[in-house]
């Protein structure tokens, strides 16, 4: 493996997607190299890009080889192509690296830990998929430690990031659009094991169907770490956090408390810390709560794994879901898991939605999410039960059909909550 500080000197580089990962690396790239840039939003000539002999080319994370104007020029030069993690690993590479990948929950479980490393008077910095681009980051020392999100996609292309510290949450399907199958994602996740040293650890749920079958099937170099055990419930109640009350959050947090166990981390400090931590926005987030309702925004839910966890711990559901749905997911519920559920569903997938929620619960269908919102909002004032309901908003679903992003969904949502509801 390359790992010559100086890769990324006096080179001619292409940067090619000009989102926040491709600026920053050219912000970062541009005074010792020749730099051109390229994204297909842009129109530029790719005749003269694909004539000229770059060192390297560095893409981003949303870059599709095999879908963008490039695509045939990238196949031939597949060696050449690096990523913003390859130039991060090459500078700093005597910091420490603790990289969390998985289907469900990276970014909440990469903020836990920093704010636990934070508390405990770390220089620690929130980079990757969360948080800054890691190439933005100053001041960095080599007591730095940094924090990374890494999604399959920078995985896939990275050839040179390594990280001290990797974690695997969980893995089911998911962007099998881009990689086409579950072999093929998997694999994507396992290349941050995989570029590990003997030196490194890895900490995978062996609980999970995927992990446990990769590593059946193929040996790795760094001390792997199988999560299995359940938190003990004297520490739970000293966390005393209803956040880390569904099975999911607790996942979450078994990586954390392992993190803190090697880490050696101060316990009385680690527990104030976690007692206090809050959700991410649109991450299972409860915008609304009173004696008889609560409303949770979980917009990030992007497939039906990453909603059935908090599912699972909740009765007398109005559960919204729809939008772009991902190819190859499954519906992981029982009827017994489903007590007084109701799906109110919308988007552009309708059909999708009802074929695979139909046999578990009662459902309604809309246009659109405004005037589900409307309905829903009418039951809730007519219904005159005391029995406390929750409207779950958790899409299961990409957003591209109607938002440009999760975010994007998830401040709507809010906003039609507020006009049709008074809350």
């Amino acid at each position: 493996m390359l790992n010559n500080q100086n890769l990324f000197y006096n080179k001619k580089i292409l940067i090619y997607g000009l989102g926040k990962s491709g600026l920053s690396a050219f912000k970062f790239l541009k005074k010792d190299n020749s730099i051109i840039t390229y994204d297909d939003k842009i129109k530029k000539n790719t005749k003269k890009i694909t004539k000229i002999k770059f060192d390297y080319i560095i893409i981003s994370p949303g870059i599709d080889i095999n879908k963008c104007s490039l695509s045939k020029f990238l196949k031939n030069n597949q060696k050449k192509i690096h990523t913003d993690l390859d130039i991060f690993y090459s500078h700093h590479k005597r910091n420490n690296k603790i990289t969390i990948t998985g289907t469900n929950g990276k970014s909440t479980t990469a903020k836990i830990l920093y704010d636990v490393l934070k508390d405990q008077k770390i220089d620690a910095r929130l980079v990757g998929n969360i948080g800054n681009p890691a190439l933005l980051e100053t001041k960095v020392t080599n007591k730095t430690v940094f924090v990374i999100e890494a999604s399959s996609y920078q995985l896939e292309y990275s050839k040179l990031f390594k990280s001290n510290i990797s974690l695997i949450l969980n893995i089911s399907p998911d962007h099998l659009e881009r990689h086409k199958t579950i072999k093929k994602y998997v694999s994507a996740k396992f290349k941050l094991i995989r570029n590990q040293s003997k030196k490194d650890l890895a900490i995978l749920n062996n609980n999970n169907f995927y992990i446990k079958r990769e590593l059946k099937s193929k040996s790795f170099l760094p001390k792997i770490i199988k999560i299995t055990k359940d938190i003990d419930n004297n520490l739970l109640k000293k966390i005393d956090n209803q956040y880390f009350d569904t099975d999911g959050n607790r996942e979450n947090l078994r990586f954390i408390l392992e993190v803190a166990r090697i880490l050696k981390l101060k316990k009385k400090v680690l527990l104030k810390t976690l007692k206090k931590f809050k959700a991410l926005k649109f991450r299972q987030e409860t915008v609304f709560k009173s004696k008889n309702l609560t409303i949770i925004n979980d917009s990030k839910a992007t497939t039906f794994s990453s909603s059935v966890s908090l599912l699972k711990s909740l009765t007398n559901v109005y559960w919204i879901v729809g939008g772009q749905a991902k190819k190859g997911d499954k519906l992981l519920l029982s009827k017994k898991n489903c007590k007084n559920f109701k799906a109110y569903i919308f988007g552009s997938n309708k059909n999708f939605f009802i074929g695979k929620i139909k046999k578990f619960m009662k459902y309604e269908s809309f246009s659109d999410l405004k005037n589900l919102i409307k309905k829903l909002s009418l039951e809730i004032k007519n219904n005159k039960s005391l029995t406390h309901k929750t409207i779950f908003f958790s899409p299961s679903a990409a957003s591209f059909d109607s938002f440009k992003n999760f975010e994007k969904r998830g401040e709507y949502f809010n906003q039609l909550i507020k006009r049709y509801m008074n809350v």
